[in-house]
């Protein structure tokens, strides 16, 4: 069973380019990289060479000869004669590079000679990134691939184009959903809260029509997920990585959801945990959101480093990751209030990383302005709020109302309400956050209009 991912026509719209150049695509494990490429070759290629450097480490010779397309080429046939190579019919698929990065520097003679399409995928490509970027730059394409989003994730369960342009149509007119709208959306978006996005998991759910098995195949995933810290976390201290890894839920769960370093341990300081976190990041298993210096345009570089929150990648996973007792509690009762709004909050972080947008938030260590993240117009800053509850916080109301903070006019909260507009903020239910960047672009040209 092949899930529709938001790749697929991306990927019809790179071929269709004449001067595509080789393909990387970024991911975590199991996001559906391999799968999406494969499903892509179909039909469209005469010939498609795989080659997985960790089923196959054999292949890690082609380069013996130089990295120019004719040798490559030439051993890839010597040790697997009944791949073929036809010019301008073949697709040639590099996956698993975290065990061969060394094969991104024949993507520039591939981009030259033009003969042979390439995609390359890893489950840990960031790792080795920087290395890549610095001898690929200028000859390769860039494609981030994640979990599911909860666009995915309705396709996936049958629905259709028109009941996603149904939630863009309330939010843009600002229409409350009816009663029966919102009980539907609730009860998907609660599915998805507990699912995630992880393929595996969301195609077992379809296919048995229930949650059985699907925290069996989550916990998995986490172990894999710490395998690989063991495996590829070189020159780095593996067990800190780790207690990284393991502490986010909880950090998560204080009132004040900073990451700090004393709660992993008393002793510990942050020069000895600092590349452990950019290791988690590079890897796409974590998001990180930083603290703004002050609440202005622009965004980038307007923040500390060394203040910061972590967030799971993916909700699904952070949902396996709790004790026995919030288990039960949310596959029982979808009561996701039972973690003190941390999941709330990992699920909007999630939707925004996999919108394209950065995460920021914004804590005055002198009084109690605080605000859980900040999204932006052309040019205009919006506050946005995530509320368990349905009440609004001091906070919000004195960003838009304050004269110190001339960027912004308004702002939004994501709740379990429906939608609405008052004293200069946008309400939108939980399930409207994977649409935010959209909403954005068209409250950007109302603006440019007016």
């Amino acid at each position: 069973m092949y899930l529709k991912r938001k790749i697929d026509d991306y990927l019809i719209l790179w071929k269709a380019d004449p001067a595509r150049k080789p393909l990387i695509v970024k991911g975590a494990r199991q996001v559906g990289k391999t799968e999406s490429i494969r499903r892509f070759s179909e039909g469209r290629y005469t010939c498609f060479v795989e080659i997985n450097f960790v089923l196959e480490p054999k292949y890690k010779t082609i380069t013996e000869e130089g990295y120019d397309v004719e040798s490559i080429v030439k051993h890839i046939s010597l040790l697997d004669p009944s791949k073929e190579f036809i010019p301008g019919e073949t697709l040639i698929f590099f996956d698993e590079l975290q065990e061969f990065p060394e094969i991104a520097t024949a993507l520039k003679a591939f981009c030259q000679d033009r003969r042979y399409d390439v995609i390359c995928s890893s489950s840990l490509l960031g790792v080795h990134y920087r290395r890549i970027q610095s001898i690929s730059v200028g000859y390769k394409t860039d494609y981030d691939m994640y979990s599911l989003d909860f666009e995915e994730y309705l396709w996936a369960v049958g629905y259709r184009e028109d009941a996603i342009q149904n939630i863009r149509d309330h939010m843009n007119t600002l229409k409350p959903f009816s009663e029966s709208e919102m009980m539907v959306y609730r009860r998907l978006f609660l599915d998805y809260c507990v699912l995630g996005g992880m393929p595996g998991v969301v195609r077992s759910f379809i296919e048995k029509g229930n949650f059985s098995g699907s925290l069996d195949l989550q916990r998995q995933l986490l172990l894999d997920y710490e395998e690989d810290v063991r495996k590829y976390a070189e020159g780095r201290d593996q067990a800190k990585i780790l207690s990284v890894y393991r502490h986010v839920p909880t950090q998560l769960a204080k009132e004040n959801k900073k990451f700090q370093y004393s709660a992993i341990s008393k002793s510990a300081r942050a020069r000895e945990y600092q590349g452990c976190i950019e290791w988690l990041r590079d890897a796409g298993v974590v998001n990180t959101c930083f603290c703004l210096n002050f609440p202005e345009l622009p965004l980038k570089g307007n923040y500390d480093e060394s203040r910061f929150k972590l967030y799971y990648a993916d909700t699904g996973l952070l949902v396996a990751s709790l004790d026995e007792e919030a288990q039960e509690d949310l596959r029982a009762n979808k009561n996701l209030g039972v973690y003190k709004g941390a999941l709330y909050e990992n699920l909007v972080a999630e939707a925004l990383v996999k919108q394209g947008l950065g995460l920021y938030y914004y804590r005055r260590e002198d009084s109690q302005l605080e605000e859980d993240f900040f999204v932006r117009t052309t040019d205009e800053l919006l506050p946005l709020e995530v509320k368990a509850g349905s009440n609004t916080s001091k906070s919000l109301s004195t960003l838009i109302r304050s004269e110190k903070y001339a960027d912004i006019k308004r702002g939004i909260k994501l709740s379990a309400g429906n939608i609405g507009f008052s004293g200069g903020i946008y309400t939108f239910p939980y399930f409207c956050a994977f649409l935010l960047k959209k909403w954005l672009e068209q409250l950007g040209r109302g603006e440019e209009s007016e």
